[in-house]
């Protein structure tokens, strides 16, 4: 088991948002980062400057997660440099919205394969080497509505229920190896995903939730830090779903 100094995170989607919060918030204890981002390069390299004023090392990197090819590549810098990943925080993602009846075949093979096959391929690449060291965290970003479903989102409610069927399999079958894998499922978060709402909306939205407000991204970022410490290691297979009490 490593100090945490010693811990590589890899954080899929960092460049903003979840993603941003979850770096910043492993750099307060030193975690050495990788923020994976797919074409947001400047908004990586910021979060990474902040990451590095707490004291963190850190390196960004590109890759179309779609791409076994690219992911491949991507691992082999990370090898390169010695930023081998004993954590994985698989959070990108996209979500969509509109009627089931109006969904095209292109756009549910996208969505899938940005946030399912994403996953799974990204958490394939890193799964030997934490099995080898008999240690490790698969931590991945869900939804809500992975669990309970949403009208006019069936493609994102689909894809989030995959991951959370995937960690809850890949969890008994890591689990002898000291691997946890976990999913953290939120409600509804301030970030870019839900600038879509105008204000009435954002009103209506809020006024569901008994919590009475949206969820800062730090609060989720808090709660996947606490499901990579080595103390939370007889946590896994689990959903955990921060949502103010919206979706008991």
């Amino acid at each position: 088991m490593k100090l945490l100094s010693e811990t590589t995170v890899l954080i899929t989607g960092g460049s903003r948002g979840i993603g941003a919060a979850i770096a910043e918030r492993f750099a307060t204890v030193g975690m050495r980062i990788v923020i994976h981002y797919l074409e947001a390069h400047e908004a990586a390299n910021e979060v990474a400057r902040r990451c590095i004023t707490l004291g963190s090392e850190v390196m960004t990197i590109s890759a179309d997660l779609r791409s076994k090819e690219q992911l491949r590549r991507m691992k082999e810098k990370l090898d390169a440099e010695g930023f081998i990943p004993d954590i994985v925080v698989n959070n990108a993602g996209v979500s969509y919205y509109g009627l089931f009846t109006d969904v095209t075949e292109q756009e549910w093979d996208a969505c899938m394969a940005i946030n399912l096959k994403g996953t799974f391929m990204c958490t394939q690449l890193f799964v030997p080497h934490m099995v080898r060291q008999r240690y490790g965290r698969i931590i991945n970003v869900s939804s809500v509505w992975g669990i309970t479903g949403a009208s006019c989102e069936v493609m994102y409610s689909a894809a989030k229920g995959g991951i959370n069927a995937f960690t809850k399999a890949l969890a008994k079958e890591l689990a002898p190896s000291g691997v946890t894998v976990n999913a953290v499922a939120p409600g509804a978060v301030d970030t870019d995903m839900m600038k879509h709402l105008d204000e009435e909306e954002r009103i209506s939205l809020q006024a569901e939730i008994p919590a009475g407000r949206l969820a800062n991204p730090d609060e989720i970022a808090s709660l996947i830090y606490f499901l990579a410490l080595p103390e939370s290691s007889y946590i896994t297979g689990q959903i955990i779903s921060p949502n103010g009490g919206w979706q008991a």
